[in-house]
């Protein structure tokens, strides 16, 4: 049994079949990316498999439990922190415990010892505005992981920050996915991302929006900080550029 799961999903809005017949699946620790052009359907799936919109056709589930259309189940962090401007850092990441009724200061108390391994003490107290892009992006991960039962969906988490942050925080991800035991679906359109973070890359083109190929990474993570530039990732690279249909 697939952690998580999605068997046939089809989504239609105002007449338009926007994703058709999509099945995917999310081992327990895999990072499997979802690669696809932009119009693709990418985030109208994740709406589906985060329980925020219903299909019209299909079923996802966790762990055997059908969760379709039941928000909550799984956390989903968009391409913007969305962290609240006049919030404490330690108040924006317990926010999801606080909204599904715990306390303030029991929410703090979960939070608090968990600082250290997304790499944000020091910052307990301070706000958004004080941290870097690359601090926020971490408080926001930190925050869909409380929301999480295990399993996160992340749309673009990294797209808005500069090379050397990027390849930073992608050795950190992997990192903490490892030790608080995290499993990821992630959305890229950057395809050096997708080779240097995945397990599986699945392939969405189309319109509608179809699953067109599933491409595993064999190759062991963290990846060396050199694999970018060796023959195996160009080989890998072409491949899905071809499948793609780029020119």
């Amino acid at each position: 049994m697939s952690l998580l799961e999605a068997q046939h999903i089809t989504k239609i809005y105002d007449g338009r079949t926007v994703i058709e017949d999509i099945n995917i699946h999310l081992e327990e620790g895999e990072l499997v990316c979802l690669l696809g052009v932009s119009g693709a359907g990418k985030t109208t799936l994740f709406n589906v498999l985060s329980g925020l919109t219903v299909p019209e056709q299909g079923q996802v589930t966790l762990a055997g439990e059908d969760i379709t259309g039941k928000p909550g189940k799984v956390s989903y962090m968009l391409q913007k922190d969305l962290l609240l401007p006049y919030k404490k850092i330690i108040d924006n990441v317990s926010l999801p415990l606080v909204i599904r009724g715990m306390k303030r200061k029991e929410a703090r108390a979960r939070a608090l010892p968990h600082f250290e391994e997304f790499g944000l003490t020091g910052t307990e107290y301070q706000y958004p505005s004080q941290l870097s892009g690359g601090m926020r992006q971490r408080a926001a991960l930190f925050r869909t992981w409380l929301a999480s039962d295990g399993v996160a969906l992340l749309d673009e988490p990294f797209s808005a920050l500069d090379t050397i942050t990027k390849n930073a925080i992608h050795k950190w991800y992997l990192d903490v996915m490892e030790r608080i035991h995290l499993s990821t679906l992630f959305i890229t359109h950057d395809i050096d991302e997708a080779i240097l973070i995945s397990d599986r890359i699945y392939i969405i083109g189309g319109k509608p929006g179809r699953i067109t190929d599933e491409v595993p990474i064999p190759v062991p993570k963290p990846r060396p900080d050199d694999f970018y530039l060796t023959e195996e990732f160009l080989n890998y690279k072409r491949d899905l550029i071809g499948r793609l249909g780029l020119p």
